[in-house]
């Protein structure tokens, strides 16, 4: 069922977020955090600045954003409920968080996709300018 955007409602207010759904979903049916064990989960997103969106009283998409409030932020566990995508809600998700005013200043923000490259180039994302000069240390087995 196709609502008006105009309905979806972008918080970052934590004591909205529906936790128990958001987990389910992360664990379950994400492809890069799949296992994820609770603690590990909720840790997460006490240490991150979480966006909601919500029709209603329901949340139907997630994203957070790892940060040091200054200079870097990560782009992280992005997601719209299945029967509620095609629909805007994750544009005005990504739209929200690159406009969150302790976001606009940093100098850097990345995030990693296998699936959503044409979303975040909507808003400015794209290739490593310098991919040489980044390294990772990868655990994908951890949990």
């Amino acid at each position: 069922m196709q609502r008006p955007l105009a309905e979806v409602v972008i918080s970052t207010d934590k004591s909205k977020l529906d936790l128990k759904s958001t987990y389910e979903f992360l664990s379950q049916e994400s492809y890069w955090a799949k296992g994820i064990p609770y603690d590990v989960f909720s840790r997460s997103i006490e240490h991150s600045l979480c966006f909601g969106a919500y029709l209603g009283q329901l949340q139907v998409a997630f994203a957070r954003v790892i940060t040091d409030f200054a200079t870097y932020g990560y782009l992280a566990d992005v997601f719209v409920l299945p029967g509620y995508r095609q629909q805007g809600i994750s544009k005005k998700l990504v739209e929200a968080v690159v406009a969150h005013p302790q976001l606009t200043e940093l100098r850097r923000i990345t995030l990693a996709t296998s699936d959503a490259h044409g979303l975040y180039k909507q808003f400015g994302f794209k290739q490593l300018a310098k991919p040489e000069i980044f390294m990772e240390l990868h655990r994908p087995n951890l949990y």
